[in-house]
């Protein structure tokens, strides 16, 4: 099955895993996570037509809000494929060119979602810190600039990985830990000498989702120091309401990077399910908590989602 060749004309093959232990069950564990897909596709594509189809909605706050709805649809489908060949129809066998391309899209998305929340951050502050200024300096254009700015980056930081793993060779059983292709995964099997793409991959991490959770927690230092500022504590109270969105999103993001992290460095003793589950939770609950959370706190997208719905009543 797995690949084990010294052939560079012969493209490696990986060997994909479900859920460790519980292969017996794995057509009965697929509902669940096509419920999950399904979630998440559905909200996410939701809250885009919402944001498109309404005219009042075209403000900066928003604009970045669609870019997080695409982000997250693109996060879904990128392992969609493997998760349910894997768990419905139990085909496991990967060619290392899909995986790379795999591997590739999940790891852009993830770094993509950090800088769009760190770019919903940056929305924030100016609106509570800088309210005179808001529009004229999160202009369509601004918001156009930082969008493409968030893609280049994430694709440009993510390219080299893949391209590096295409000159490494893989000389056993290529069984990866989960049900879809992750980088550092990827490079455990490799018999060549990985040191400069693992460290390189370090880097990355450091620089994406490490800067962006600093920059993000520096932004509502300043936010919290700016409303304590304010009078009222009925103003404060609205100004913080209007965070609450973002902060939710965020932790639904970092939370589970930071748990697999953990569990990744201190629970070597742990059963294999419980890293493969955290990976899951880690890729699957932003797409599917994200549309929820702006849903349910947001007004203008909750009445509109209930007009559309034909449910729409005085709140």
């Amino acid at each position: 099955m797995g690949s084990c060749n010294n052939n560079d004309t012969m493209e490696p093959i990986f060997i994909l895993r479900g859920l460790p232990g519980l292969e017996h069950a794995h057509s009965w564990l697929s509902m669940p996570f096509c419920l999950a897909y399904l979630l998440a596709f559905t909200g996410n594509v939701t809250i885009l037509s919402v944001i498109w189809t309404e005219s009042s909605l075209r403000q900066p706050m928003y604009h970045l809000l669609s870019i997080l709805a695409l982000t997250d649809l693109g996060l879904s489908l990128s392992t969609f494929p493997t998760m349910l060949a894997v768990l419905w129809l139990d085909v496991r066998e990967i060619q290392a060119s899909a995986c790379y391309v795999q591997l590739f899209f999940i790891h852009t998305f993830t770094f993509l979602e950090s800088s769009v929340l760190l770019a919903m951050a940056f929305d924030r502050f100016v609106a509570i810190c800088r309210p005179l200024h808001y529009t004229a300096v999160l202009t369509n254009g601004v918001i156009g600039k930082m969008g493409l700015a968030c893609v280049l980056r994430s694709m440009g930081v993510v390219l080299p990985t893949p391209l590096l793993l295409r000159h490494y060779h893989f000389c056993h059983v290529s069984a990866l830990a989960h049900a879809f292709c992750l980088h550092q995964d990827v490079l455990k099997l490799s018999c060549s000498d990985a040191r400069i793409s693992s460290v390189y991959g370090l880097c990355v991490v450091i620089a994406t989702l490490g800067m962006d959770s600093v920059f993000i927690l520096l932004s509502y230092v300043l936010i919290l120091k700016a409303v304590l500022g304010i009078a009222s504590r009925q103003e404060q109270l609205k100004a913080l309401n209007t965070c609450v969105s973002h902060i939710c999103v965020v932790l639904i993001f970092f939370v589970p990077v930071i748990g697999v992290s953990v569990v990744h460095r201190f629970g070597k003793h742990l059963s294999p399910i419980v890293h493969t589950l955290m990976a899951d939770i880690y890729l699957l609950l932003p797409p599917v908590l994200n549309p929820v959370v702006y849903s349910v706190r947001t007004k203008q997208i909750r009445l509109r989602i209930l007009s559309k719905c034909g449910l729409r009543r005085r709140l």
